[in-house]
């Protein structure tokens, strides 16, 4: 779980809810025809948008708002550095088991193409096809989210010119200008609640999550490199250590008198 996005989340609820409690008569802040008109008109526009296919792909994708499952730079470079060391004492048949107990799909598919193939630039090219993939998948589910949220205000204003014509036919009836003023009003809340509170955010953090997981992969993909190019633990972890952050690296393997 990424505690960051559910304590944002939370967070912009409660105050906004403490707000409209401390405004008293809380039941006038729920107004379902705004809502209808809002979250309604919202996903109609995000279903016209993108085909059904893609919207369940794209809501899938945003999942990793919530769930943090990748490794720092550093723990992937420490990582290739066992494998090598691993692959030294057992020969290539240790990446066949490391394969078999893999879970990440990406991690997998390079240590099954290391331990069969011998060509570094066709394990790179291939697994640079698998990365455009992956960004593709990411782009589509941060557009949905984009779309959400330009959409969102849309039709929160749409919803206040349907409360102003109610409002205005039904001024000669003052009962009636209630329902009216609530729909013109509480529309435009909710849609830019639902914009600015869960669609930006959540296209921003798809956003970040994206240069990660990139960042990640492509540490991984030199590393399957350097294990079919190198035979040396320490310098499959020097040509790796060029990802990490400088503040994050440790003392280099020749300083440490590790033996290779």
């Amino acid at each position: 779980m990424d505690i960051a996005t559910f304590l944002g989340l939370v967070t912009g609820l409660a105050m906004i809810v403490a707000a409209m409690l401390s405004a008293g008569d809380n039941p006038a802040w729920l107004h379902l025809p705004s809502l209808f008109i809002t979250i309604g008109g919202t996903l109609s526009a995000v279903l016209i948008h993108f085909p059904a296919k893609r919207v369940r792909t794209a809501f899938a994708v945003a999942r990793t708002c919530f769930v943090t499952s990748l490794p720092e730079a550093s723990e992937v470079v420490s990582r290739f550095r066992a494998i090598a060391t691993q692959v030294r004492r057992e020969g290539t048949g240790a990446l066949e088991k490391e394969a078999a107990k893999e879970s990440d799909s990406f991690m997998k598919l390079g240590l099954e193409m290391a331990s069969n193939e011998s060509d570094a630039t066709f394990v790179r090219e291939a697994l640079q096809r698998e990365l455009i993939a992956i960004e593709h998948r990411h782009l589509q589910g941060r557009r949905l989210f984009e779309v959400m949220a330009s959409a969102a205000p849309a039709w929160g204003m749409t919803g206040t010119l349907i409360g102003l014509v109610q409002m205005l036919r039904s001024f000669d009836d003052p009962r009636t200008l209630g329902s009216g003023l609530a729909l013109a009003l509480l529309t435009t809340l909710y849609g830019a609640l639902f914009s600015n509170l869960l669609c930006v955010p959540l296209a921003g953090k798809l956003e970040a999550r994206h240069a990660e997981e990139v960042l990640i992969r492509q540490v991984m993909t030199d590393g399957f490199v350097a294990l079919i190019e190198e035979n040396s633990p320490n310098i499959v972890e020097e040509r790796l250590r060029a990802w990490v952050p400088p503040r994050e690296r440790t003392t280099k393997p020749d300083e440490k008198n590790r033996a290779a």
